[in-house]
């Protein structure tokens, strides 16, 4: 009797992704940049080619965001409480207020030709997708869980708060209450009827590459360039700082152990935040002058951050003994290849 041999694989594409931290994320995420900056008329042909390569980011992350809801049980509904709000603590409220400081200390100038403006606008918010891509592999769901500080802190609302100009306040209240919403319903079928958490379980692995295609077709790297070594500066001063104060978060509040290399991977600036500085200068004219430089540096943090911010996370994971692949529980998973 014959048994069935194992397909040859042509070529690695999947492992070769996954030899890189936040491969999975990262990978397509620079191929949509490329792709999206000298060859968007391709995906603009309509049907289902741009409906999945250009305009499905949103659409699955709230599936992915919907899959990790269900997943959280009532019981471990408070530990997941916890991660967020130390999260959200350590990557946007101290970073913006010690931006903030600085602005009172030098003006809204700035430094090293880095506008205040800019500069608040990198650092107080993160990149839900990759932090759900690089948790998704080698977190819990605890980790996975904390995404709902990327909800709270995704757009205009805390640059809007920190320099004192909330005029626009109630619009990113609407944008968190639809945030919120599918992780929200993805806790409430999960807990009633434990059968979907086996149905969404394979979800991480078939969405984040395409939502991370579609979500690099909205960053142009002629922005990028324009930003040049400034935006390189932020991009620089955003993922190891921020990240770092995620780390002690992690280390010294939830108490981690090797795992407390996760928070690395929230030293990140949202796509989302390329479009800040325009919002805040229509709240507060006088702002209007950094617009364009501003956001030129923050789409090249965004870039740059999404690099730096999984492989110094890979790299105290590695160093601390938490790289090491898990599942919703915790639990190594044997055989799995690490990073």
């Amino acid at each position: 009797m014959s048994h069935p041999t194992a397909e040859k694989t042509l070529v690695p594409i999947y492992d070769t992704m996954n030899r890189i931290p936040g491969g999975l994320m990262l990978v397509p995420l620079v191929l949509g940049s490329i792709i999206g900056t000298f060859a968007m008329p391709a995906l603009d042909i309509g049907s289902f080619t741009t409906a999945l390569f250009r305009d499905s980011a949103l659409a699955l992350i709230a599936l992915l965001i919907f899959a990790t809801g269900t997943h959280v049980t009532l019981r471990t509904s408070g530990p997941v409480l916890a991660h967020s709000a130390v999260i959200l603590v350590t990557k946007s409220i101290i970073p913006a207020s010690l931006v903030v400081g600085l602005g009172l200390l030098v003006g809204i100038d700035g430094v090293a030709g880095v506008s205040i403006l800019a500069l608040l606008v990198a650092v107080d918010n993160s990149n839900g997708g990759l932090w759900l891509a690089f948790t998704g592999r080698y977190g819990d769901k605890r980790d996975r869980g904390a995404y709902m500080a990327s909800a709270l802190n995704d757009g205009p609302f805390f640059s809007m708060l920190f320099l004192g100009a909330s005029g626009l306040a109630a619009i990113p209240g609407l944008l968190l209450l639809g945030a919120v919403i599918p992780f929200l319903l993805g806790m409430l079928v999960g807990n009633l009827d434990p059968k979907w958490r086996e149905v969404m379980r394979p979800t991480p692995t078939i969405v984040i590459p395409f939502f991370a295609f579609a979500l690099g077709t909205g960053i142009d790297l002629g922005a990028v360039v324009a930003g040049g070594a400034s935006g390189l500066l932020v991009g620089a001063i955003v993922a190891p700082v921020t990240g770092l104060f995620v780390y002690l978060g992690y280390k010294i509040v939830l108490r981690r152990g090797a795992k407390s290399g996760l928070g690395f991977a929230a030293g990140t600036t949202a796509g989302n935040a390329i479009a800040t500085p325009a919002i805040v200068a229509a709240a507060d004219p006088a702002f209007e002058p950094y617009v364009a430089t501003a956001t030129a540096q923050v789409a090249a943090s965004a870039l740059i951050t999404a690099i730096l911010a999984p492989v110094i996370a890979a790299w105290v994971l590695k160093r601390e003994g938490g790289l090491t692949v898990v599942d919703e529980d915790g639990v190594e998973l044997v055989g799995e290849a690490k990073a």
